[in-house]
Order: C-alpha cells, then sequence, then structure tokens
C-alpha cells in the first residue's frame, strides 16, 4: 500500500475512533444521575440531579402523584365501570436524563419500570418591550403506566402498558438563570392511549431547574412562586428569592463537601 493509501486509511481509523468516542461520552453522560431523595425530610418528595462532564446541569425536587381511570367489569360481568388508581411517585426510583443548549430531560421509573415518567424543559428567546428575554419551561410530560401491575390496579380490563401525554403543555415558565420553586399543588391532564380516559398529574413541594446551573448541586436563585388572591391551588404570584440547597466546605479546609439541603 503507498504512502498516500496508508494515510487514507488512517484518517478513516481516526474518524471511527472519534465517532466512538463522542458516542461513549455522550453515554456515560446519560447516565450521571443521582437519586438523593433520601436526604429529604418529605417522605413524599423526590430530589433527582443530572450531571454532565462532572458538573450539575439539572436539579429537580418535587413530590408526585397520578390518578388514573381504568376499567373493571361490573358485578354482572356484562357493564365497565371505572375505578380509579392513584399512584405516587416513590424513593428509590430509577433516574436518567440529558442536557443541552436548549433542551434537557429528565426520565423517572419505579415499581420495575411499570410505571415511567417522562419531563422535557426547553429554553426560548422571545422579543419583548425590554428587548429579547429567555425563558424555560415544562414543554412536555409523557407518563406510561402498566395496569397489569397488581399494587394499584385490581382486575383492570384490557390490562396492559398506555402512555398518557401532555398536549400544548407550557408549565413552570421562569426567567432563564432562574429556578422554579412552588410549594402549592399543580395539575396537568394527560390524555391517555387507553380510550376516553385523562390521567391527572398532581405536583406538589416543586424546585426544578433544567439549565444554566453555575454551582454544583446548587440551586440558581429561585422564582418563588405562591398562590394567587384568588387561587386555591397552582401558583401565580412571584415571591421573594430565595436558594433552597446550599453546598458547604468541608470542615478545616479540606476538600471533602457536604451537601446541606434547607427542606
Amino acid at each position: 500500500m503507498d504512502l498516500r493509501g496508508r494515510a487514507v486509511l488512517s484518517v478513516k481509523r481516526l474518524q471511527v475512533l472519534l465517532m466512538l468516542f463522542h458516542t461513549m461520552v455522550r453515554i456515560m453522560a446519560e447516565q450521571e444521575v443521582e437519586n438523593l431523595s433520601g436526604l429529604s425530610t418529605n417522605p413524599e418528595k423526590d430530589i433527582f440531579v443530572v450531571r454532565e462532564n462532572g458538573t450539575t446541569c439539572l436539579m429537580a425536587e418535587f413530590a408526585a402523584k397520578f390518578i388514573v381511570p381504568y376499567d373493571v367489569w361490573a358485578s354482572n360481568y356484562v357493564d365497565l365501570i371505572t375505578e380509579q388508581a392513584d399512584i405516587s411517585l416513590t424513593r428509590g426510583a430509577e433516574v436518567k436524563g440529558r442536557c443541552g443548549l436548549n433542551e434537557s430531560e429528565l426520565q423517572v421509573f419505579w415499581v420495575d419500570r411499570a410505571y415511567a415518567l417522562k419531563m422535557l424543559f426547553v429554553k426560548e428567546s422571545h422579543n419583548t418591550s425590554k428587548g429579547l428575554e429567555a425563558t424555560w419551561r415544562l414543554s412536555k410530560v409523557q407518563f406510561v403506566y402498566d395496569s397489569s401491575e397488581k399494587t394499584h390496579f385490581k382486575d383492570a380490563v384490557a390490562a396492559r402498558k398506555y402512555t398518557a401525554n401532555s398536549h400544548h403543555l407550557s408549565a413552570l415558565v421562569t426567567p432563564a438563570g432562574k429556578s422554579y420553586e412552588c410549594q402549592a399543588q399543580q395539575t396537568i391532564s394527560l390524555a391517555s392511549s387507553d380510550p376516553q380516559k385523562t390521567v391527572t398529574m398532581i405536583l406538589s413541594a416543586v424546585h426544578i431547574q433544567p439549565f444554566d446551573i453555575i454551582s454544583d448541586f446548587v440551586f440558581s436563585e429561585g422564582s418563588v412562586w405562591y398562590p394567587g388572591k384568588n387561587q386555591t391551588s397552582g401558583c401565580g404570584i412571584l415571591g421573594p428569592e430565595l436558594p433552597l440547597v446550599h453546598l458547604f466546605p468541608g470542615e478545616m479546609g479540606k476538600s471533602d463537601h457536604r451537601l446541606i439541603l434547607k427542606v
């Protein structure tokens, strides 16, 4: 083989190696996730952290419950009646995630993957009277549930996995560089693949930041929301800024750190 042919072969080999390297880096980045729910004194609240390249890029704290209607046979075994399953996101859930410049995603699985939650966040820029302003929002929610799972579903008809999706969702809208915090309950309706069924997702004790995290394991100063004057649930009034999580250096100048959460 002449020198030119060897050079071309070397370049191709290098390209393949680079592709493999980038693929491995991407996979490793997706796997840098942590479930820190055990650090919360609220047994219903979960804490998830997604890290890429050794740096926190998404943090989420919330309690979540899903109200799922499903059909069972009536006592005459002719008619169908609708029952309701109340499914809470439990501690010890498996978590995955990815971060991007303008799009981030959190995925959570529990009860042997009988249930799966996917939350997609986007960051956008808009022209306003004050100029170009950037915000982020929750743009999509997907909930997969298996009605053959016996803990929450009792004798479900056509028991199998179903998928429930949000429709044209724009929730938790927050200025870029800020975290979103709201203690009040918020509901999101999800259209199920189970015909004529709507799943209700109830979020509470929410503190989320999917972009622009400056310090590892630390929320940026947040936009804290409270129920409006005439609201019984949901968040509609912006309150004072309050960082929730702080990272303190180790004692006596040691390099270790302690994660302190105010909950």
